[in-house]
């Protein structure tokens, strides 16, 4: 019996190719993309849960609270971790770890490693990372120790052992043992690193006094409790004990500090504090609700079609109902059908994922799966999904099959009913109603998107080239041979970038009531330039001068209007002349420039400060002309290769540098869009089978209109009308839905559009005419059809 069914099922497949393909294509295109999305949500739900201690591994974060506000960050101050722990038997071992930008030489290569990380000795006991060579209990124990990723040792040794090696770390060369060589850390770990360097190298070496430094926040602090520990409880403890090693301190500061406990598991994708790589549990739910819209419009497109030909079948369910066959039986010859259909379906997705997936790891920017076959999970998931689907949305085919009367049907009258039309129409508006929204998501998206890219930044970001220098010594003798090239226009040094971070710096600040406001505030280190070159605007005082070089290098500051309205006044002039504190300089504000995005647009601009620290700069940003750039470009090697020998030659623009912050919302709208294309594509399908449907059944209507003078037109515009109000009865239930869901993602950032009203209209029409484009083709072909053919029934 089932071969027979099977031998059934592939020759009508096979009668009907064109359906058969347009069907088995449907289907194929929305389980991969659904196969996709759940690689992807599944891959951002996994972050960290690979250390087998993850679920008492926990963050420890802090509120710190002056008189002028309270910070909700994602570090701690350096003295929490190593001062804490001795305190509560309940923390079974602490790691900190502080990225860094180093300098390493072995002879004579030398690399900027970038992703480098300060870590504690636990490291290894804390964190699940994988080392190959070396011991993890003693690897990070001494001054001086450091240990490489296996991709990144390679670029020093080559294949060689580099354990007990040598390699010069810094501009000042201070050498340093290779302990160990760790796997590649995993992409879905929000701790990233190519190398790791001792904590003890900073707190011996480099910074001696850092372990006792209560109000130096900057080290991301992770606590390993032991089992049973009840982390809400364990916070409640850290109050009296934090006052009794820090309280006075904290009092004579004006600063308190409250520590907090963030679950590993939950940091990438719920943390509000940021942290070295952190995901949107909003794009997660969204693409999640993407995954299910597209399976369901793939299976109502497949319900659709299946009944659309369903008519083609009446005659030999009728023929088969007469000669004995049973109502069950022919149900299950068609939901039989259905089901080898979506394991055809099944064996596509296999070909079309493994051929689509690096361009999905592409368009997602980090590879969510090395390949399809690499989880047998996945594979096996897959199918029982492509079954399922065949066995759910094979159910009400099989019963308007297997329900037909076969005397009417042998008498060649033949309806399916008023229900059966409802439900199909129902299905079409649930179709087009989820395309619409997926439409209107992708042009709030990208309008966001084009907001964000041509916002006025409040500087000047075009043709400026930045270099790192490492505070090599060299770097003012570089400055000056390099601003006197043709094509350099303008060059200035500093510690930070627009984008590129910041200080934060322990403030006192004169408030308009005369006294001196403790604050936290960001804080750039520039040169006379930097104001002047990078196009900031001073709306009060004066910019920083040499024409003051006593006074300005020591004794002046400039802020933000932010920070003005921090401190209480109203206009500012008033903040000219108004005293200051700040990490060991006292002075006055001299000016006060207009606010400028240091960060990106998904963050409030907060006040701002600015000194001139001749010995803090670490940058050297170039305005360039466009004329002859390869030629400039070429002179700033060979001129930085000559003062700065010792660190390599790298820059970036900055332009593409601040924009590089957009690229996860940038994925996100690429990804938004071919699945809303997607969507769209396979919803198309199925207002094709219910066209199809309509005007089989109505074909003797046409032959009789056109018999009867009705033009091409009129009954194109007849079989067409039905379908518009289907479209628009979409339009006016995805409208507030989209409208809904696009607010609250857009809630994310701190600088947004407005959803205009044309951004809806410009979706129901673009629904509109695809839809009507649809239809079209099988109104049009019916039109024509010979009116002869259409009543030879009759």
């Amino acid at each position: 019996m089932l071969k027979n069914h099977f031998k059934i099922a592939l020759r009508n497949l096979w009668k009907h190719k064109v359906f058969s393909f347009i069907n088995v294509t449907g289907l194929s295109v929305g389980i991969t993309a659904c196969f996709f999305i759940y690689m992807y949500v599944a891959f951002e739900l996994s972050y960290d849960k690979f250390h087998s201690k993850v679920d008492n591994i926990y963050r420890l974060v802090t509120d710190i609270k002056t008189p002028s506000e309270t910070i909700n960050t994602d570090v701690t101050s350096w003295a929490f971790g190593p001062h804490i722990k001795p305190e509560f038997p309940e923390i079974e071992a602490f790691v900190r770890v502080s990225g860094e930008s180093f300098l390493v030489r072995k002879d004579n290569i030398k690399f900027q490693e970038d992703k480098a990380l300060y870590a504690d000795s636990n490291f290894f006991k804390v964190f699940d990372f994988k080392l190959l060579k070396g011991d993890a209990k003693t690897a990070l124990t001494a001054p001086a120790s450091i240990i490489f990723s296996e991709t990144s040792v390679k670029k020093y040794f080559g294949d060689a052992d580099p354990i007990g090696k040598t390699v010069l770390i810094t501009g000042n060369a201070v050498p340093a043992i290779v302990t160990g060589v760790m796997k590649d850390m995993p992409a879905n770990s929000q701790i990233k690193a190519d190398l790791l360097i001792s904590m003890t190298t900073l707190t011996q070496k480099f910074r001696t006094d850092i372990d006792d430094q209560w109000g130096n926040y900057g080290a991301s602090t992770y606590l390993l409790l032991k089992p049973g520990t009840n982390p809400k409880a364990l916070e409640a403890k850290f109050v009296p004990v934090i006052e009794k090693l820090n309280g006075r301190e904290q009092r004579e500061r004006k600063m308190a500090a409250t520590l907090l406990l963030e679950p590993m598991k939950d940091v990438y994708l719920h943390t509000t504090r940021g942290g070295q790589e952190v995901g949107s549990m909003s794009n997660v739910y969204i693409f999640s609700i993407v995954a299910v819209f597209i399976l369901l419009i793939a299976c109502i497109n497949f319900i659709n079609l299946t009944t659309a030909r369903s008519v083609e079948r009446a005659k030999e369910v009728g023929i088969r109902k007469v000669v004995g066959a049973a109502k069950g039986e022919l149900a299950a010859q068609f939901i039989g059908e259905s089901v080898v259909l979506c394991i055809i379906a099944f064996f596509i997705t296999l070909a079309l994922s493994s051929l689509l997936l690096p361009v999905f790891n592409q368009l997602s920017g980090k590879v969510v799966s090395t390949g399809i076959f690499s989880n047998p999970g996945y594979v096996a998931g897959l199918f029982g999904l492509s079954v399922l689907i065949g066995l759910l949305a094979g159910v009400y085919p099989a019963l308007v099959l297997s329900s037909f009367r076969p005397v009417m049907v042998l008498k060649g009258r033949f309806s399916t009913g008023t229900k059966g039309n409802m439900l199909r129409k129902t299905l079409v508006v649930a179709q087009f109603s989820i395309s619409i929204a997926l439409i209107i998501g992708t042009i709030v998206v990208y309008d966001q998107m084009s907001f964000m890219r041509n916002q006025d930044l409040g500087f000047s970001k075009e043709q400026m080239l930045v270099m790192d220098t490492d505070n090599d010594p060299g770097q003012e003798a570089f400055k000056q041979a390099i601003s006197t090239l043709p094509g350099v226009k303008a060059t200035t040094l500093s510690s930070a970038i627009p984008g590129g971070g910041h200080s934060g710096a322990y403030s006192e600040i004169e408030n308009n009531k005369g006294d001196l406001q403790v604050a936290n505030l960001a804080l750039y280190f520039v040169d006379f330039d930097y104001i002047k070159d990078y196009g900031i605007k001073i709306i009060a005082g004066r910019p920083f001068s040499r024409d003051f070089l006593k006074t300005d290098t020591a004794q002046a500051m400039i802020i933000n209007e932010q920070a003005v309205k921090l401190f209480g006044y109203t206009t500012p002039e008033q903040a000219i002349g108004k005293r200051f504190k700040q990490w060991g300089r006292e002075g006055k504000i001299v000016g006060v420039m207009k606010d400028f995005h240091y960060h990106s647009l998904q963050e409030k601009i907060d006040p701002l400060t600015m000194r001139v620290e001749m010995k803090a700069f670490n940058k050297v940003s170039v305005r360039l002309s466009t004329a002859n750039l390869p030629v400039t470009l070429a002179k700033i090697e060979s001129a930085w290769k000559q003062y700065i020998p010792n660190k390599p030659y790298s820059y970036f623009f900055l332009d593409e540098f601040f924009d590089r912050q957009y690229r996860s919302e940038q994925r996100f709208g690429k990804l938004f869009f071919n699945f809303a294309i997607l969507a769209i594509a396979i919803s198309c399908l199925g207002l094709l089978g219910l066209a199809s449907y309509s005007t089989y059944q109505r074909t003797r209507e046409i032959g009789i209109r056109k018999v009867l003078g009705a033009s091409t037109s009129g009954i194109v515009n007849m079989l067409s009308i039905d379908f518009m109000r289907l479209v628009l009865i979409s339009f006016v239930i995805a409208t507030p839905v989209a409208w809904y869901f696009m607010h609250k993602w857009l809630a994310d950032f701190a600088y947004r559009i407005d959803i205009q009203w044309w951004v809806f209209a410009s979706a129901g029409i673009l629904a509109l005419v695809v839809a009507l484009t649809t239809i079209s083709f099988q109104a049009i072909r019916a039109a024509l059809t010979n009116p002869v053919k259409s009543l030879r029934s009759e």
